[in-house]
């Protein structure tokens, strides 16, 4: 790989982790609600696991929220990352098109992107969302231009990239190899992204451990009874109870 693109990587990396990715995580906990948690939440499925106490059942909240979250964050990260490899190598650019992240011209060759984290990112209709803003940059650039329309995913597999649909599944080394020209790109961008990792972690893992506190605490003032049991009704009003009151 030249040398030139492996540095420049390193260095976006360097500048925008911490921006893109650690200041927006530690920013999303710390401005964290419990009631907009628990709301977010089904407490059905916590009743079924047999959550009996409130600091299970807030970690377990607050966990699948930042999960979740953490997915989001990190997938935009590797995005702006994938968009800036390809313009560093071919020259793409971030896609103005609906449903489209990245456009860039390799071999005479036209490509449009849609770039996903994982290979497992959407249900039927938002495949087939996808496939529609496909087929609309291809009518606007005309039958005479020749565009490849790809689904990007910056990890996972896939062993059968050519879809019905007319597009291509690239997923992790293909996808990297596509828009960096480099075989092994999607190995060279796993370790700059370690870039003061374990100072960053630390630093949001105390912010979890006040959160965590806090959000205890409220949980056993609003949500408990007097003898520290789950008050399972409450929680439900809060999460479910009719606000329209709608009548058959």
């Amino acid at each position: 790989m030249p040398m030139s693109l492996l540095r420049k990587t390193k260095q976006f990396v360097a500048d925008n982790i911490k921006p893109g990715f650690h200041d927006k995580r530690l920013a999303s906990l710390e401005n964290l609600r419990l009631e907009k948690v628990l709301k977010r939440k089904n407490p059905y499925l916590f009743r079924a696991k047999a959550v009996t106490g409130a600091p299970d059942l807030v970690r377990q909240v607050l966990d699948a929220h930042l999960s979740s979250n953490e997915e989001t964050l990190f997938g935009e990260f590797l995005e702006s990352l994938a968009i800036f490899v390809c313009a560093e190598k071919f020259g793409g650019t971030k896609s103005t098109s609906e449903g489209i992240d990245l456009e860039f011209s390799h071999d005479s060759t036209r490509y449009a992107v849609s770039i996903k984290s994982g290979p497992h990112w959407g249900n039927s209709r938002q495949i087939s969302k996808m496939v529609t803003d496909f087929d609309r940059i291809k009518r606007i650039a005309g039958h005479r231009a020749s565009i490849v329309c790809v689904n990007g995913c910056c990890y996972g597999q896939d062993g059968t990239p050519h879809k019905e649909k007319g597009y291509l599944k690239l997923c992790g080394q293909d996808f990297w190899f596509l828009i960096s020209g480099e075989h092994n790109m999607y190995k060279e961008v796993i370790e700059p992204l370690g870039f003061q990792a374990r100072m960053r972690c630390d630093e949001f893992n105390e912010a979890y451990g006040r959160v965590l506190t806090r959000f205890t605490q409220n949980f056993t003032e609003h949500f408990c009874l007097e003898d520290g049991a789950l008050d399972w009704d409450k929680l439900v009003e809060l999460n479910s109870a009719s606000k329209s009151n709608w009548q058959p």
